[in-house]
């Protein structure tokens, strides 16, 4: 592979090829002060083939701080609309960020370079453009946790700091973050064409989407239904698998659903610390429309809201027919992903209660999920082990004997042995996540110029099923601190 340098990446933006109704062309808004590299992603890099050693020079930044451009780039703002806590929003757009251009490997790949926090653009609406530390560093973060999980996302190149003060709840400094992804097209993107009746334009989009992303469609007579039917098996997996590793997203409206079925959008996420299925992570979120326990139906609600959107492009009965395929495949999907979870290799009719059994018992006792998950590996099936140091997460432990002996049964059933188990259980619970009080230490020293938290957690979150030596404080519980932080919309 050819390791190419700042001066040799290669630019293009085809998103810019489409009618001038789709965006608005502009420059980033460089910060008034010289912008630094706070961090980098070299993984991230070496999707565009970028030269790992080109993150340390001084013009990295500068290129990815808004205060230059690389030849090809055409910066713009890209035009959607959205539901928004269930209300219809006629436009939004990109308010503070600014796609750069996409940049091509040596395979052909094209990845979209999105700038955020990159100033004003005519969809900012009140707001000023600009992002902040604290929720640039939280986006950067969940971006790597995110992938070390195995979960689609978008990526996060780089993360670039500045002195530059910025007006939030109180006063913040501003930063930047390059976001990667292979589209950043939103199911938002396809609702503003066609509430604003610019049919012609939903047909370019749909067929411009088609062609990058779903090409073995591009020729099919009913092609418009079957990429719905793609965005749906992709957003109902993606969902399951959020479920599955207990992380909400907070704020799932239809503008921050990804086309491709990618997490995107980060803002008040949480994973959880001791399950609540009602959990809320977004403290903006008075009703609990994105609760923990409602994404699998906003996730179909949401897809509704797609469907109407291609009405003039497809056979209403075919886009029906599509969302009915919906329920199964989630319910489907999130059981496989249990499965694998508590262990367990064949398919059993009893599964599904067994496991809602297991939760309500971790609701009941506010246990931790991620930690009783990693724990439950250690599980015993020999006769007289009382596995006690597993029963001691659970308040109610005669309940939690009665489902021992049915989990325990389950295992002799398929002739599962321990010690393999415990290795399949140890490749899909993780040690660590990134809990809210995890990030918020590192914001807190970032605040003040030490970055080195940032670093550690990068580092940890790339591989979050294995023990890391010395990291063991990780994997702790919380701190009752930081068990119930409020994170909002601008975090």
């Amino acid at each position: 592979m050819t390791r190419r340098t700042l001066e040799t990446l290669s630019f293009d933006n085809t998103y810019a090829r489409l009618p001038q109704a789709f965006y608005a062309r502009l420059n980033p808004t460089p910060f008034s002060a010289p912008p630094y590299l706070i961090h980098a992603d070299r993984a991230a890099a070496g999707l565009v083939d970028l030269d790992p050693a080109q993150l340390m020079r001084p013009e990295f930044p500068a290129l990815f701080g808004g205060s230059a451009l690389a030849t090809g780039m055409e910066p713009l703002a890209m035009l959607y609309s959205g539901h928004q806590f269930g209300v219809y929003v006629p436009q939004l757009g990109d308010g503070r960020a600014i796609l750069l251009g996409e940049a091509t490997n040596e395979r052909g790949e094209r990845w979209d370079l999105h700038l955020k926090g990159a100033g004003m653009t005519p969809f900012s609406r009140d707001g000023d453009g600009r992002a902040v530390l604290r929720s640039t560093i939280r986006e950067y973060l969940c971006c790597t946790a995110m992938r070390g999980l195995g979960i689609p996302t978008t990526q996060a190149l780089c993360l670039v700091g500045s002195d530059d003060k910025v007006y939030r709840e109180q006063v913040e400094t501003g930063a930047m973050l390059v976001r990667m992804a292979p589209s950043h097209v939103r199911f938002g993107t396809f609702e503003v064409f066609y509430y604003r009746k610019q049919h012609e334009h939903l047909k370019t989009l749909a067929d411009y989407i088609i062609d990058q992303h779903f090409l073995p469609l591009r020729d099919a007579g009913d092609k418009y239904a079957r990429f719905f039917v793609e965005v749906l098996e992709r957003t109902a997996k993606l969902i399951a698998q959020w479920q599955a590793v207990g992380w909400a997203h907070g704020v799932m409206n239809t503008d921050n659903m990804s086309i491709l079925g990618l997490t995107m959008d980060y803002g008040p996420y949480g994973f959880m610390d001791d399950y609540d299925a009602g959990f809320i992570c977004n403290h903006s979120d008075h009703n609990g429309r994105y609760a923990f326990n409602q994404q699998p139906y906003i996730g179909l609600w949401n897809l509704s809201c797609l469907a109407q959107a291609l009405l003039p492009l497809a056979e209403k009965d075919a886009l029906k027919a599509g969302l009915e395929i919906y329920q199964p495949l989630f319910e489907r999907e999130y059981l496989t992903l249990m499965r694998k979870k508590f262990g367990l290799v064949a398919e059993q009719a009893e599964d599904d209660e067994l496991i809602r059994d297991f939760l309500g018992l971790l609701q009941g006792s506010h246990a931790d999920y991620t930690i009783v998950f990693r724990e439950l590996s250690t599980f015993s099936t020999v006769d007289g082990a009382t596995n006690e140091q597993l029963r001691e997460h659970f308040l109610n432990r005669d309940r939690f004997d009665e489902w021992a002996v049915r989990y325990r049964e389950r295992l002799r059933h398929e002739c599962n042995h321990d010690d393999e188990r415990r290795g399949r259980m140890n490749r899909v619970n993780p040690r660590y996540v990134l809990r809210n009080y995890l990030a918020q230490t590192a914001i807190e020293k970032a605040q003040n110029k030490d970055f080195s938290e940032i670093d550690r957690l990068f580092t940890l979150l790339q591989d979050p099923f294995t023990d890391q030596q010395g990291m063991e404080a990780y994997a702790l519980p919380p701190p009752n601190w930081g068990k119930h932080l409020a994170v909002s919309c601008s975090s």
